[in-house]
This record gives C-alpha cells, sequence and structure tokens, in this order.
C-alpha cells in the first residue's frame, strides 16, 4: 500500500506517477460472475462459441467489471494523508473504454495523480488518471478520472 503522508502534503503529488498495479488475469470464471451479479448476460461475455464469431474473436470482460478492479488494483498505488478515518468513492470526472478485454487476457493499472483539494477541513479530495492496460495490447482498456474523499 501506498505511504501515508502527512496532509499538508497531499498537494506535492499533483502530477506525480505513482506506478502500476501487479497484473490481474481476467477469466471466463470471474466474466460470468459479474454477469450473474449484475444481469448482464449478453452472449460476448458469457457464450464463448457464439462470441468466437464476432470481431472480437472470442468473450469480452463487460466494460463495468473492468472498471469495478479499480478499488483492488488501485489500492497499494493511491497517496493517502495520515491518520486516515474512512476514504469514500466520490466518482468519476471522466470515463473512456477504449479497448474490449479479451477473457483470459491479463492487466493492471496505472495511476498519476492529476488534482488534490482540500474540499472542508479534514476531507481532502484527490483526482486520479487510472488507465487499465491490458498486456500485449496497445490500446489501453478504459482511461478514468476517478475520486476520492479521504477523511482525516
Amino acid at each position: 500500500m501506498a505511504a501515508a503522508v502527512p496532509a499538508s502534503e497531499l498537494t506535492s503529488y499533483i502530477g506525480k506517477d505513482m506506478g502500476h498495479s501487479d497484473w490481474l488475469t481476467i477469466d471466463q470464471e470471474r466474466v460470468n460472475q459479474f454477469a450473474e451479479c449484475t444481469g448482464d448476460h449478453q452472449f460476448i461475455h458469457i457464450d464463448e462459441e457464439k462470441a468466437k464469431l464476432t470481431p472480437f474473436g472470442g468473450t469480452i470482460a463487460h466494460g463495468f467489471l473492468s472498471l469495478s478492479l479499480l478499488p483492488v488494483l488501485s489500492a497499494g498505488l493511491l497517496v493517502r494523508p495520515q491518520g486516515l478515518k474512512m476514504a469514500v468513492n466520490y466518482g468519476l470526472d471522466s470515463l473512456r473504454f477504449i479497448q474490449p478485454v479479451r477473457v483470459g487476457s491479463r492487466v493492471r493499472l496505472h495511476v498519476t495523480v492529476v488534482d488534490v483539494t482540500e474540499k472542508n477541513p479534514g476531507q481532502w479530495l484527490v483526482k486520479a488518471r487510472s488507465t487499465l492496460e491490458i498486456e500485449g495490447v496497445d490500446k489501453p482498456a478504459f482511461i478514468a478520472e476517478g475520486l476520492t474523499l479521504y477523511f482525516v
């Protein structure tokens, strides 16, 4: 996990590249479980035979499945203030799904801090650009500017 820093130093991370997560394999079981949770059973996600006949050549992860990996993949990358009481997802400023993630692919997250604002005393809003890279593919799965609100 990224080191905790004094809240007064959070702004010094603006523009800082926070590095990459470990690689994570997207397997069919994960995609099927996500389909069950969300009710999104579109064949391109769960029917391997039909999906082979598409331009994707096989099943692909749901875009929102890829997005849902943000918390687990960014956990060790985001800067956080010392004395943290809690952190909450504050939303997204932008999101673009660029490239589908083929089942069996490995993905990792790259994070850069874009902005840090003290919204209220003891509340820090951190905006981070997160790029989900697909191993061996030039284009990323998505680029998102996510917001995390820290309470100290």
